[in-house]
């Protein structure tokens, strides 16, 4: 986010349909990694060090998951719902390592919105670059919702 620049928030929920959906694809860098590691200071030989990982039933590192469950976290944020919204719950199951400099391939669907609670359910599957699934799962996110107009508009220029 910039500094000075006004974002706009993404969806309210009376705007979101069930089987809307959201396709990106993700290639894995290097720079994706050390910026993970170096935010995180998480020094896994399994995601860093080759001679180790080679030992592993892995047999090379292997992308963290949760760097991959912050790549469908920031799918939320900036598309679906998008910006303003908040992830309350997620389920995801990581069925097959994912590898550096992997090409994923994330499908994001909704399959449920309730208007009651400003709750949207997506439905998350990532495939790797053969084609097969290696994850699984659901995120719970509440869509934008402004409660009191006159703060919104005091905060614009924050």
């Amino acid at each position: 986010m910039l500094l000075g620049k006004k974002r706009k928030l993404g969806r309210k929920i009376e705007d979101i349909n069930v089987g809307e959906k959201l396709q990106l694809t993700e290639k894995i860098e290097d720079k994706d990694l050390l910026l993970y590691l170096g935010l995180t200071n998480d020094s896994n030989p399994l995601y860093i060090q080759h001679d180790f990982a080679s030992q592993t039933a892995f047999e090379k590192p292997v992308v963290p998951s949760i760097m991959l469950t912050g790549i469908i976290a920031s799918a939320i944020s900036k598309y679906l719902p998008g910006a303003g919204s908040y992830i309350s719950e997620q389920r995801l199951k990581f069925i097959k390592p994912i590898y550096h400099y992997s090409t994923i391939e994330f499908l994001l669907e909704v399959t449920a919105v309730n208007v009651k609670n400003n709750e949207v359910t997506v439905r998350v599957e990532a495939t790797d670059e053969n084609g097969e699934k290696a994850i699984e799962g659901i995120v719970i996110a509440n869509p934008p919702q402004i409660i009191n107009q006159l703060t919104s508009q005091a905060m614009d220029n924050f």
